[in-house]
């Protein structure tokens, strides 16, 4: 695992931008996987700057959906299909079959939860997968205790990650209870995990993800399990980190040649 400290959210958002950059010139068709919340939003803005101002073609690159709600309609504003489509894939230029996620409006939830496994599998497996980290340390909507080995499958969310994600609602009531998410056991199985992480409130999370056990009480542990893992924290986010300064140490001899 390589741990990058950076001034603030806008420069993470321009390095991992920078790294997702570079994966797609080096294979134009990657399968990138994207996470939702307000977090990763500077690196969307900072890809969707770079295809406007440079030559980066992107029209070939595919997005794939970590999660979805359960019970939402379609086209509903918050689903995170059409959070996905409005904050990355149309900012880019690119059109919705370029896109794929889980359908949480299905019937059967459990075969849309195996399809969806499957059809990553299907696209050769995700290339880079971006995520998020809960105050809990959750990825995705993987809650703490939940099976390093799972697959995309049904969670019921916490408490506290509907109150989280209440912001995006009008209420703590319209937040649904469930939803699909891709397991601990299919996110690693990407080639390369991005996790970012900013703010003082994500502090303790991170630390205990970086530099405390591998347990299912903290999801984002298992990221110490992965051969290509990088987490980009802001100062505050890294205020926990005991071997902050030995992180910051590593980057800095790191070669010029090498990317994150």
């Amino acid at each position: 695992m390589e741990i990058v400290i950076v001034p603030d959210a806008a420069a993470g958002g321009e390095l991992i931008a920078a790294a997702i950059a570079d994966l797609l010139i080096r294979k134009p068709d990657a399968l990138l996987g994207v996470a939702t919340g307000s977090t990763p939003l500077p690196i969307y803005e900072a890809l969707a700057t770079k295809v406007r101002e440079t030559d980066l073609d992107v029209s070939r690159a595919r997005i794939c959906q970590l999660d979805e709600y359960v019970g939402l309609p379609k086209g509903h504003p918050e689903s995170y299909r059409s959070v996905v489509l409005r904050e990355v894939v149309e900012p880019l230029g690119l059109t919705e079959s370029s896109f794929m996620g889980p359908d949480g409006s299905a019937e059967d939830i459990a075969a849309a939860c195996l399809a969806y496994d499957q059809a990553l599998a299907a696209a050769g497996g995700v290339d880079l997968q971006l995520l998020g980290i809960g105050t809990d340390g959750h990825i995705g909507f993987n809650e703490p205790c939940s099976s390093l080995a799972s697959r995309t499958r049904i969670k019921t969310l916490t408490e506290r990650t509907r109150v989280d994600n209440a912001r995006f609602f009008n209420n703590l009531d319209e937040v649904p209870h469930h939803v699909i998410t891709q397991g601990i056991g299919t996110i690693l199985e990407a080639r390369h995990l991005v996790l970012l992480a900013t703010g003082e409130g994500k502090a303790d999370a991170v630390a205990l993800t970086v530099e405390g056990p591998v347990s299912a009480v903290v999801p984002a542990s298992a990221l110490q399990l992965h051969p290509h893992a990088t987490v980009v924290v802001d100062e505050a986010a890294a205020s926990g980190l005991k071997l902050a300064d030995y992180f910051r140490a590593t980057w800095a001899a790191k070669p010029s040649w090498q990317s994150i």
